[in-house]
């Protein structure tokens, strides 16, 4: 069997790490590669991702795990927190500094979901539990105090997209 190399970009709501892992005719190892701290930003009393910082550290790691994978990666694979998402315009360009999930804005949202779609709907359309930072809810606030950002925006991806 052809040895294969698969690189895994975790970004944590701490941390990020980068996990390579080898399939070969002697089975399967993981080696994490690269650790770095996700420092998420408050600015102007929100938290947000620091994209720029996460994105530099993800290239640190690729530089790594290409020098230690001769024969090369087959596939790189990036996953979050499924939940938060950038806003992009129609050239491509990342409107704004996402925001982190951790962050309080959602407070009180679903409740006021609720009001005009009933949580079984919801549920039936999404299938997921109920947590105030979902996206349905941030997307809700947003809606709610008209950000500019949805005016403007083409189309929305989800952090790992933003990366990929």
């Amino acid at each position: 069997m052809k040895e294969r190399n698969y690189l895994s970009i975790d970004l944590g709501a701490e941390s990020g790490r980068m996990v390579i892992g080898t399939v070969s005719s002697s089975g399967i190892k993981l080696n994490e590669d690269h650790r770095f701290p996700n420092k998420q930003i408050y600015f102007q009393g929100h938290l947000h991702w620091n994209i720029l910082d996460l994105w530099q550290q993800i290239k640190q790691g690729l530089i790594k795990a290409s020098s230690k994978c001769q024969k090369g990666l087959n596939s790189i694979g990036v996953d979050t927190w499924g939940v938060d998402f950038g806003l992009v315009s129609r050239d491509g360009q990342i409107l704004g500094n996402p925001y982190a999930y951790r962050d309080s804005r959602t407070k009180g949202m679903m409740e006021k979901a609720f009001r005009s779609i009933s949580k079984r709907k919801i549920y039936e359309q999404t299938g997921i539990q109920f947590l105030p930072f979902n996206s349905i809810y941030q997307l809700l606030y947003m809606v709610r105090r008209q950000d500019d950002l949805l005016k403007v925006c083409d189309r929305l991806l989800f952090m790992p997209d933003i990366f990929n």
